[in-house]
């Protein structure tokens, strides 16, 4: 089976792995909803099964089910319980392993909810899910059996809310679908909900490399009114009742707006089939984040709007690290010790698996400070979109890793 080194991951060729003639075989055409709370602190971490539900249709990927592409900071995956063999596997990151590395989790236990989607088993599977730490090692992993036929999997109906397509690009087997889910807008302003939603479409469609891949994507807007207007800014006191529950100050940093209620999200998307979501916040307010495999949330009405949305989807879909610092986080994300998993920075301990063939080419750099440190971690452009809100374009490197995982996401066998 060949191997491959792409941008500081390990993938399997694509011509190996399981094929779509294998995902007919092991799974319906039809979504496994998985729903776990992660909880513990800084030194510990543990999950918990929640609850499981059932949706029409599957948008992820039908081929090299049995590989991912990044490494992300954990990874769930569904095994024949019989032999072990993998069925289907995908990585994500938390919000909550972000935690682990504030001061706050070294004297507080907390739970944070998560929910996952997989192609529904056509016979019972063993899921297993794995966390890892900034080392790069498991820190947790649980694993249990799901049995297609449990009557206590809920199957989930329409909800009603409005939708509509916004940019349809190929078809839902094939491309990268996208759900932009109203946040903080009332019944009446669902037109102003889709106005910011298209605006949100123009701007990632506009950025390259996602311009020239348009055709690669589809993007629908779910309109779920929210009983006040805005969300929650609790720096300045203003708190909101919203869809979503998001807020600035995660962690007590003012500009970042996260959601922990990742239930609530979910539960509002319904029988939408989608891979990836963006939370559309109705608030002037600079902030946002994104969250590899789990979700973009950015305020719609800030001036800065067009580019940041650029900066933390390539968080969320690509993986990409931030290329800044500020030497602020109590516990290193990215320990000098270690190659970061992400693929636009490096400590050099694995150089090799990064840039460094664009490095001799010329096209590419080595420059220190980026992943929040400026000392010891490096970055491949003095700017990017990735560092700077000032910068219009990615560089070469995060430009190459997007145009890969869009590859990984819509190639065919």
């Amino acid at each position: 089976m060949k191997r491959l080194i792409l941008s500081g991951i390990l993938l399997l060729s694509f011509a190996a792995g399981l094929s779509a003639g294998d995902f007919d075989a092991f799974f319906e055409d039809a979504t496994l909803r998985l729903d776990y709370v992660f909880c513990g602190n800084a030194s510990r971490q543990e999950m918990y099964f929640a609850e499981a539900f059932r949706t029409s249709g599957w948008a992820g990927r039908r081929t090299r089910l049995d590989q991912v592409f990044l490494e992300g900071n954990g990874q769930i995956s569904l095994s024949d319980p019989e032999t072990g063999k993998i069925l289907y596997v995908n990585s994500f990151s938390t919000l909550f392993q972000e935690w682990t590395s504030y001061e706050e989790a070294t004297r507080v236990n907390r739970a944070f909810e998560n929910c996952f989607q997989v192609p529904f088993p056509k016979a019972p599977v063993r899921v297993t899910l794995t966390l890892t730490d900034h080392h790069r090692k498991v820190s947790a992993r649980m694993s249990h059996i799901v049995d297609p036929a449990d009557i206590l999997i809920r199957p989930l109906a329409d909800n009603g809310y409005s939708r509509t397509v916004l940019h349809r690009g190929g078809d839902l087997r094939r491309a990268c679908d996208v759900v932009i889910l109203s946040e903080g807008y009332t019944e009446a302003e669902r037109s102003k909900f889709y106005k910011d939603a298209a605006r949100t479409v123009e701007a990632l469609l506009s950025h390259e490399p996602f311009a020239s891949r348009r055709n690669c994507f589809n993007f629908t807007a779910i309109a779920v009114p929210s009983p006040d207007s805005g969300v929650s800014v609790p720096h300045d006191g203003r708190w909101k009742r919203t869809v979503a529950s998001s807020h600035f100050d995660t962690f007590y940093v003012d500009r970042y707006l996260t959601t922990a209620n990742m239930k609530d999200v979910f539960d509002a998307i319904g029988t939408v089939s989608f891979e990836h979501v963006i939370v559309l916040a109705n608030t002037p307010v600079y902030g946002g984040g994104g969250i590899f495999n789990s979700v973009t949330i950015m305020g719609s009405d800030h001036p800065t709007f067009p580019r940041v949305i650029v900066h933390e989807f390539g968080h969320a879909f690509a993986g990409l690290a931030d290329e800044y610092y500020y030497d602020d986080m109590y516990d290193p994300m990215y320990p000098l010790d270690t190659e970061p998993w992400e693929p636009n920075i490096t400590t050099k301990i694995d150089f090799l698996s990064k840039w460094k063939d664009l490095l001799d080419e010329g096209k590419a750099g080595l420059f220190e400070g980026g992943g929040y440190t400026s000392k010891g971690v490096f970055r491949p452009a003095e700017d990017c979109r990735m560092k700077t809100n000032s910068c219009p374009d990615f560089c070469p490197v995060c430009t190459r890793a997007i145009n890969r995982i869009i590859d990984y996401y819509t190639a065919e066998e």
